[in-house]
């Protein structure tokens, strides 16, 4: 069974969730990545290591266009042969994969956390984390999306083959007047530690507290929507329905009540940890862990705590 991976470098780098596709579309059968843009041979070779034979890059299509993008994996499908098509669910992922669907008359399973079962069932998550469905793709062809931190990724050795794979992808609908890259050193979607805080932390001044913890366990920060929204913190740390979801394996929430648009972003952590001064927040029955406490007294607690630990190994 041979598995087509389509990642998006757009960035020049390979994510976390793109060694992730490569990975599991290995388990399924050989597997060949295509991508597209401006990304160094050598960061792409490295992706043998997680499984991938050859590696196809278009230098041609420089933008998200979800159009072209869909043509140039129909062209590599028909190219390769290959029966299985499997992407990150990440903004690409979202926006081509039905695309894909619709033009390989291919069944698609969205959001994927187990590799398929030997009928082809493949289970997936469903109503924003809460529950999981299973999906029996019956068609010859099958796209696959996989959720993210899904499975733990295992580097195997060796490198994978990079060619020039041209194609007509069509004209583009899409115009990039400016990029702007998300700032820190952890970025949010990459995270596998999350510190995140909403209004509890009653004005932007206070966050300090949030970013130096942070900053010990080596972790990217995040916020709920009412902090983005009134200004305090920049909108791409906004986690939830409406926001970034995540699934790092931990998440600590100080401040945060937890409404169902917040915990839909976040649900599929590993461990949560919350922090609220409320006993009856709704977020403590999600938690795997609670701490009815104050933020202000109990972050800078935790902080000088992991920096003993840190000290003591």
């Amino acid at each position: 069974m041979s598995v087509l991976v389509y990642i998006d470098t757009l960035s020049g780098e390979v994510a976390k969730a793109a060694m992730e596709a490569v990975f599991y579309g290995s388990k399924i059968g050989p597997t060949t990545v295509l991508t597209n843009g401006s990304i160094s041979e050598d960061s792409l070779a490295s992706l043998g290591e997680f499984g991938a034979e050859k590696v196809l890059l278009n230098k041609a299509v420089t933008t998200n266009d979800s159009s072209q993008i869909t043509n140039l994996v129909a062209a590599a499908v028909e190219s390769t042969g290959a029966t299985t098509i499997v992407m990150p669910l990440d903004l690409t992922g979202r926006a081509v994969a039905p695309r894909v669907s619709a033009k390989l008359k291919a069944g698609l399973a969205s959001g994927a956390v187990t590799l398929p079962n030997a009928d082809g069932t493949v289970k997936v998550n469903v109503f924003s984390g809460k529950a999981f469905g299973n999906v029996a793709i019956k068609t010859d062809k099958k796209v696959i999306t996989l959720t993210p931190n899904s499975l733990q990724i295992e580097s195997t050795g060796g490198s994978a083959s990079v060619e020039e794979f041209n194609a007509d992808a069509g004209s583009s609908n899409i115009t990039v007047k400016e990029v702007r890259k998300q700032e820190g050193d952890v970025l949010l979607p990459e995270a596998e530690i999350v510190v995140s805080a909403g209004r509890g932390l009653k004005g932007p001044e206070n966050w300090g507290i949030v970013e130096d913890l942070a900053k010990s366990l080596g972790a990217a920060t995040a916020c709920s929507r009412p902090v983005a929204d009134i200004g305090w913190r920049p909108h791409h740390e906004h986690v939830g329905q409406t926001g970034v979801a995540i699934r790092p394996n931990l998440y600590i929430a100080a401040g945060i009540s937890g409404a169902i648009q917040h915990l839909a972003g976040v649900n599929g952590s590993k461990v949560i940890v919350v922090i609220n001064t409320d006993p009856e927040a709704p977020f403590f029955k999600a938690a795997d862990y609670g701490v009815v406490g104050d933020a202000f007294e109990v972050l800078p607690k935790l902080k000088e705590e992991i920096e003993k630990f840190k000290a003591q190994n």
